[in-house]
């Protein structure tokens, strides 16, 4: 068995009843071997979060990014698509794209000038069949174009998948879309709107990225760690969330709505009015966190960076045109700042855990089976996927 493997028997532990189970063991969070693995047969194998729709704001823009020390290159094509490539030249592997840009014709590669349309297609290969020629005998150009990902946008999120072969992104998300109906009503997440106070935020944890994700997915740590949340919104006013195969979390009886006189953020209209201080807050397994509230939504892509770093970028919605008139400027704002303290608040918490699971007298740990279904969820969510690979 190989270094980054997690034995059968651990596997099998790990997805017995809550009560009985194990979690995920050590190399899991610290094993830059297992790290690399589980891009291919974890995340890879799902529809990761990758980036956010809106910062590529009209067509020709290119944005290279990379996920897991894979280089990737997101655009908006001519027909304001958005499209996933492997960011590197069909011809000798050179990064084509080295920084986020407009482009107004073609992409072209700084090395021997090799050149591709918006769409991927190789267009200009100069000198090909020598000195003047474009064109060379035997030498397909539409089977040279950019190495394209499975790619879907949904809430802003720009969602991967590597391997190519995960169930329709449609099927995948709509457990969680019918259940969230009932908050939103038949227009769904149409009327949100991107937030103008900036790009939210980015907050660098110095841990496992499946830490970040167990963290947000229970509620039981909110009494010590965010006393002053636990104020209005108590531990006994939360219930967890497990919608289907790939979404857990925790829903919240008690959120405090923007209520400033004649600035109180705007409000989905189908929003349910005995739902108003009702909110959720669902992980999309692997890696995007959500939350909505009756006047705002978010989401953030936890970007795993090593075994033990991860950037967590978060962005902000409103609802409707009228949410980011200057008028709501200071509810924007305080909207924002609130979960900056909540986030920032988890930092040292999910910290702690990475830099405990370097101790030998650590070995998974148990599970309340009370109080922690939503994180046990996410390590059977974790073992079943490597248990397929």
């Amino acid at each position: 068995m190989t270094q980054h493997m997690v034995p059968e028997v651990t596997l099998d532990k790990i997805l017995q009843p809550i009560e009985k189970a194990s979690g995920l063991p050590n190399q899991a969070y610290v094993s830059e071997h297992f790290f690399a693995h589980e891009r291919d047969q974890v995340l890879g194998k799902s529809w990761a979060g990758l980036w956010f729709a809106s910062d590529l704001p009209k067509k020709g823009y290119v944005k290279p990014v990379e996920f897991m020390g894979l280089p990737l290159l997101i655009l908006r094509n001519k027909h304001d698509e958005i499209k996933v490539f492997h960011n590197v030249c069909s011809h000798r592997g050179m990064i084509l794209v080295h920084e986020e840009m407009t482009v107004q014709g073609a992409l072209r590669c700084k090395y021997h000038s090799w050149s591709y349309s918006l769409d991927g297609e190789l267009k200009g290969t100069p000198h090909l069949g020598g000195i003047g020629e474009q064109k060379a005998d035997g030498f397909n150009h539409c089977e040279h174009g950019l190495k394209p990902v499975r790619s879907a946008v949904w809430m802003d999120v720009i969602f991967i998948n590597l391997s190519g072969d995960a169930p329709a992104f449609a099927d995948y998300i709509e457990p969680l879309t019918e259940k969230w109906q009932a908050f939103l009503g038949t227009g769904g997440l149409d009327s949100t709107r991107a937030a103008v106070n900036g790009k939210g935020l980015q907050i660098e944890v110095k841990s496992n990225w499946k830490l970040a994700v167990e963290n947000y997915c229970e509620s039981y740590h909110l009494p010590w760690i965010h006393p002053g949340l636990n104020t209005y919104s108590r531990l006994e006013d939360h219930y967890h969330i497990m919608y289907g195969d790939n979404f857990a979390g925790q829903g919240s009886y008690a959120y405090r709505l923007s209520d400033e006189v004649g600035t109180a953020l705007p409000r989905f209209a189908e929003w349910p009015a005995d739902k108003l201080a009702q909110a959720e807050y669902v992980a999309f397994y692997p890696n995007v966190l959500l939350g909505i509230q009756a006047d705002h939504v978010f989401a953030l892509i936890v970007e795993p960076k090593s075994s033990a770093c991860s950037m967590e970028h978060l962005r902000l919605y409103y609802v409707g045109d009228e949410a980011l008139d200057d008028r709501h400027a200071a509810s924007r704002n305080a909207t924002l700042e609130s979960w900056r303290v909540v986030f920032a608040e988890d930092v040292d918490a999910v910290e702690g855990m990475q830099n405990g699971r370097h101790s030998p007298g650590y070995g998974g740990g148990v599970f309340s089976p009370v109080m922690d279904n939503p994180t046990h969820h996410f390590h059977q969510w974790v073992a079943r996927k490597l248990k397929a690979g």
